[in-house]
């Protein structure tokens, strides 16, 4: 699934013993003794928390620390990598009754999702008063997964070299601009090979799920209670199909389907597919306000001044910085987050009324972020293509995705360039795990989806509790947020802290009506 703009509501507000490993001869049996031996030391060794590197800025209630996990859990005992481990304590204080004393439940791990997104700064969103009772009960605890940031990082490029603009974007490239676009994603990949050598090849969903084991050990916890949101969802069911008997609760937002035939490939022509109808929503949303924006009163009428925008932008980058690519990429963003769409009409307005200063500062790239940026990609690359099989000739990328395009071209090209590399991936492919338990195998576990998410569209949350026995399903109907736990949806975060704090879960099924749709904003205003 495309890593660009991933956070969950919660990230948006703010900006595991050898009993229990599966018996030997099952798939995996090697890594799954390995991991049980790993998550043993971890759980003797503890995590020091002390002091986070960034202290300075941050609240005192966080502390941080490091676990150490083995990069091959077919060899426990050889070379180990650390993952960054931020944690804030339960407060123990209930927001609406100062005098009563809150027992602490344990430590509730978080995984934003990517591949590549950290979760260390997840604790301090007990700060906010969505988050308050959660805070109260759990320590929060968030991680920089392997291969993202100070966790053993990846690398593909020269950070100097990733970010490439202003650019081009087209909906319906031609066949020089296709073999351009190969010959880059050849290159990609041949620098995820060089860059990061052999240890390329152990940063998969199901090394995440194991090192979340171990993470659980190091805690102290014996069993684990998570939260994963997007991508999360998916390294979580892995847990949950690996690990039944060391789960405590989990909550899957926004979940991938993880059906192994879907995993990654398909899932990716889905979401281009979903992302077509999430741009509509957009904007359907702006010509309901074109006394606002004037962008036009219909839908077709604002798309029409999108691209008019997009072909002046191609013929003059504004600022020298923003072409047809980073404006797509700017209003892709929107099409997670329904929260973004006032800025980005408002600054489609603007643009057009001759004022560019609005779109540049959303759109254009930043040379402080790009560290970040190319680690993200790269771990995101990393995962998904080790994850699964891909079609490794372009003629089949090519069909697909021209067919795609005829009915779905908004975001369809540009998630074949940020996926292509798999095509030419130099290490082995693994075979997806086939998520799923029986009756009884894991405790009763609680899905979160919007309707009309795009990024991981609505059949992934049904395929995932077909797959997972005794799940409970709440949908936020015509929606389409990405991540809605702890966001402004009251209906939600009932059925949340009714989870995570009494264990209490609503049938099979449940509804919410959709939260407020955004307050449109006048260009220039704040």
């Amino acid at each position: 699934m495309r890593a660009a703009a991933l956070y969950s509501a919660a990230g948006s507000l703010l900006l595991t013993t050898l009993a229990a490993a599966p018996a030997t001869g099952a798939p995996g049996a090697v890594e799954s003794a390995g991991t049980a031996l790993a998550a043993a030391h971890a759980r003797a060794r503890g995590i020091d928390f002390g002091t986070c590197p960034d202290a300075q800025d941050l609240p005192g209630t966080m502390e941080c620390g490091t676990v150490s996990v083995p990069l091959d859990y077919a060899h426990p005992d050889g070379k180990q990598i650390k993952l960054t481990v931020g944690r804030a304590r339960a407060t123990h204080k209930d927001p609406h009754n100062s005098k009563r004393r809150v027992p602490r439940q344990g430590s509730l791990v978080y995984n934003p999702g990517g591949p590549g997104a950290s979760g260390l700064y997840f604790p301090l969103i007990g700060m906010l008063p969505e988050w308050k009772r959660i805070a109260s009960a759990y320590d929060l605890v968030g991680y920089a997964p392997r291969g993202v940031d100070n966790s053993a990082p990846l690398s593909c490029v020269d950070p100097k070299h990733f970010f490439k603009g202003p650019s081009q974007s087209p909906a319906y490239p031609s066949e020089s601009y296709k073999k351009e676009r190969v010959a880059q994603a050849q290159a990609y990949a041949r620098g995820c090979a060089k860059r990061s050598g052999s240890k390329l090849r152990f940063y998969t969903s199901l090394n995440n799920a194991r090192d979340l084991d171990v993470l659980r050990a190091a805690l102290g916890e014996d069993k684990l209670t998570f939260m994963g949101a997007s991508y999360g969802t998916y390294f979580g069911a892995l847990y949950a199909t690996l690990f039944p008997s060391h789960v405590r609760r989990m909550v899957f937002d926004s979940a991938v389907n993880p059906d192994p035939e879907q995993i990654w490939y398909r899932d990716n022509l889905d979401q281009s597919a979903a992302f077509e109808g999430r741009w509509a929503d957009f904007r359907e949303w702006v010509a309901r306000h074109d006394d606002v924006y004037g962008l036009g009163d219909t839908a077709e009428k604002v798309l029409l001044s999108y691209r008019k925008a997009e072909a002046r932008l191609a013929e003059k980058p504004a600022g020298g910085k923003v072409g047809p690519a980073q404006l797509q990429g700017a209003f892709l963003s929107a099409g997670y987050y329904d929260d973004y769409w006032p800025h980005r009409a408002a600054a489609l307005s603007s643009y057009l009324k001759g004022d560019p200063k609005p779109l540049i500062l959303q759109a254009a790239s930043t040379p402080e972020a790009a560290v970040e940026a190319e680690n993200s990609n790269a771990v995101y690359t990393a995962v998904e293509c080790n994850d699964a099989p891909w079609p490794t000739e372009w003629e089949v990328w090519d069909r697909d995705n021209t067919r795609l395009a005829r009915v779905a071209p908004f975001e369809t090209w540009d998630n074949v360039w940020m996926n292509l590399p798999c095509a030419y991936w130099p290490e082995p492919r693994q075979q997806a795990l086939d998520v799923r338990t029986g009756p009884g195998e894991l405790p009763p576990v609680l899905i979160l989806a919007a309707e009309r998410d795009a990024a991981t569209p609505y059949e992934g949350a049904l395929e995932l509790q077909r797959r997972l026995s005794d799940s409970v399903l709440v949908t936020e109907r015509d929606a389409g947020t990405h991540g809605i736990a702890g966001g402004s949806n009251k209906c939600v975060n009932g059925y949340l802290d009714a989870y995570l704090l009494e264990g209490r879960l609503p049938a099979r099924h449940a509804a919410c009506a959709p939260h407020a749709e955004p307050v449109a904003a006048r260009p220039g205003s704040r």
